[in-house]
């Protein structure tokens, strides 16, 4: 009876070793921070003229440094105190084997509340932007 209990006890023992040691934080794959960057512009088309509170669409082509480089985000920039738009890439923190990228695109959104003549403009070096006029009736 002593030696059914001290099995009974180190098999307990033993499987509840196993369980705890095991664990599954070998299949967690390593956290990739992508960097962010700008990118330039090379192109903006869309309408030249629109109405007020109807939302227009531009496509704006841009350039990023390597083939693995994607469309993140659009954001504010000043240039020589003038305000404009420019569009942000994320890359990968690793290694890029593909190294010629090709242009990419994505889709701009404007819309007016108020008529006028407005000026987008994209970030189409570090010294000046690209300039897309509408004008809202």
């Amino acid at each position: 009876m002593k030696s059914f209990k001290l099995k009974s006890v180190l098999v307990v023992l033993f499987l509840s070793i196993v369980f705890i040691s095991c664990n599954n934080d070998d299949d967690e794959k390593p956290v990739d921070n992508p960097v962010s960057k700008a990118a330039l512009v090379t192109e903006i088309k869309g309408p030249s003229t629109g109405k007020v509170n109807v939302e227009l669409s531009y496509d704006v082509t841009f350039v990023v440094d390597n083939a693995c480089g994607e469309f993140d985000k659009i954001s504010d920039v000043t240039i020589n105190s003038v305000k404009g738009l420019q569009v942000v890439a994320k890359y990968p923190s690793g290694v890029c084997t593909q190294q010629v990228p090709d242009p990419k695109k994505t889709v701009y959104k404007f819309k007016s509340t108020v008529k006028g003549t407005f000026e987008i403009k994209f970030k189409k070096s570090e010294t000046e932007f690209l300039i897309q006029k509408v004008i809202i009736d």
